[in-house]
């Protein structure tokens, strides 16, 4: 295996020398390197690989108007319905690496959130940071216990 590694080589003509401008006349790219005369595209960093660069005019990111607002640090919730928790087995802690282990709630920082679409019949205590009303009355009424997480965010501030 090793001798055939050593005498790998590329097809030949496929390597080619560097092209070497501004070195004289005889180079073929020798007094303007290629440039042409004069003018902004000669110039050193004449403004021609500048990112959205229109050639004096008002660029088009300038001249759309700005609308609407970005959060800088937006939080992810993921919701989760009461019916999804019939999975589990009765008596079950569901805290959040359960809910991890289950591929319930996948992104990293993420909070969860209960909400009351479905059915619950199986008695389970639920961990989540936030709980919709609905969500909250079907688990009691089942047997189960809801505990409020506190958010990380709220751990921070």
């Amino acid at each position: 295996m090793s001798d055939v590694l050593a005498r790998l080589a590329p097809p030949a003509g496929a390597v080619h020398s560097e092209r070497r401008e501004g070195r004289g006349r005889g180079s073929t790219q020798g007094k303007t390197c290629g440039r042409g005369f004069k003018g902004q595209k000669a110039r050193n960093g004449g403004n021609i690989g500048k990112l959205h660069f229109q050639g004096g005019q008002t660029p088009i990111q300038r001249r759309l108007p700005k609308r609407g607002f970005r959060v800088p640090f937006p939080k992810t919730v993921v919701a989760i319905n009461v019916s999804i928790l019939e999975r589990f087995e009765a008596g079950a802690v569901l805290d959040e690496a359960a809910l991890r282990a289950a591929r319930l709630v996948q992104p990293k920082n993420a909070e969860i959130k209960i909400i009351g679409d479905g059915e619950l019949t199986k008695k389970l205590t639920v961990h989540a940071h936030k709980f919709s009303k609905s969500a909250s009355e079907k688990i009691e009424k089942a047997g189960g216990t809801v505990v409020v997480l506190q958010s990380s965010a709220a751990e921070q501030g």
